[in-house]
């Protein structure tokens, strides 16, 4: 009989305890669960109501304001989703700001384009 070579160790990792994390980890972390960019919301192609959840399980999951930003054509999409979720889902949202903005696009053929941005801030 051959033996296997492959053994599978049950033992598993020792991980360091909480307590014996030092401050630039614990700082490391905090940063990660707070990241400015967790909270936005990228209107795209989509459905207007897939963009709905996504807003929705931002507000459940504790986050006190949502951005939802969209560049061109989904301007409109993005304006339906701050309203379906403020009058449908969320009455007690509120617009807290709406930036609008143009970006320059360089496209293939190094022809410069505008492109319109929104930026929609709905806090609870």
């Amino acid at each position: 009989m051959q033996e296997n070579k492959n053994t599978f160790n049950a033992q598993p990792k020792q991980l360091p305890a909480q307590g014996n994390m030092n401050n630039t980890n614990q700082r490391n972390m905090n940063q990660r669960n707070n990241r400015q960019g967790d909270n936005v919301i990228f209107v795209g192609r989509k459905p207007s109501m897939a963009y709905v959840l996504g807003v929705l399980t931002q507000f459940n999951d504790g986050r006190p304001e949502v951005q939802i930003k969209a560049r061109g054509k989904s301007i409109s999409r993005a304006v339906d989703v701050a309203e379906i979720v403020r009058r449908r889902f969320v009455s007690d949202a509120r617009i807290r700001s709406i930036d609008i903005n143009t970006e320059e696009r360089e496209l293939e053929d190094k022809t410069k384009i505008n492109v319109s941005t929104i930026s929609i801030t709905l806090a609870k």
